[in-house]
């Protein structure tokens, strides 16, 4: 039985899951998600961090945050960039038209990622989606969803900067991503 986003929020309001599950619903399933190791954390909070720096009031940094998309999936991407509202989405959970960037730190999910993950934002028509490959020290760029596929994809590694379509100011090395100590771009 495929579980519906309106029940999987309900069994979050009831308690019967909770944070410490670590789960998502993707395509009605309730799927288990990897445990976060040091490098996942640290990349998360570091891209986290340099979003809230650069964006400031004009948009939503949102770590690890649900998004809405449809009946049967309520995804938690690593990061999440959202237009700017005043509620902080107190009222409501995010949806397809509120997202500017989601961002995915794979060090154990690269391929579910890269795949599932990938055709499911596309199909929502999300801008943009990048994945961190953090064994590969590299970041994969989709953009341009059509017909419910990304129609570009661009790899960016150690000497390559990269920057979100919805804030092209913003550039970040990705060498200075997987260096040590690294305080950001």
């Amino acid at each position: 039985m495929r579980i519906t986003t309106d029940r999987y929020q309900k069994m979050v309001a009831s308690g019967v899951l909770t944070p410490e599950d670590r789960v998502e619903l993707i395509e009605g399933e309730i799927l288990d998600k990897a445990p976060i190791g040091a490098e996942h954390a640290a990349l998360t909070a570091l891209l986290t961090r340099l979003f809230n720096l650069a964006v400031g009031d004009s948009a939503i940094v949102s770590p690890g945050g649900p998004l809405n998309l449809g009946k049967l999936s309520e995804p938690q991407p690593d990061v999440l960039l959202l237009k700017y509202r005043a509620d902080l989405y107190r009222t409501r959970i995010p949806e397809t038209p509120d997202v500017l960037l989601l961002i995915e730190v794979s060090d154990t999910t690269l391929s579910f990622d890269r795949e599932a993950k990938r055709d499911l934002y596309a199909r929502f028509a999300i801008p943009e989606y990048w994945v961190v490959d953090v064994a590969g020290q590299r970041v994969f760029a989709y953009t341009a969803p059509a017909q419910g596929a990304f129609q570009k994809v661009r790899e960016y590694a150690a000497g390559d900067t990269l920057s979100p379509q919805a804030f092209t100011p913003i550039r970040i090395a990705v060498r200075e991503l997987f260096s040590s100590g690294s305080r950001g771009a």
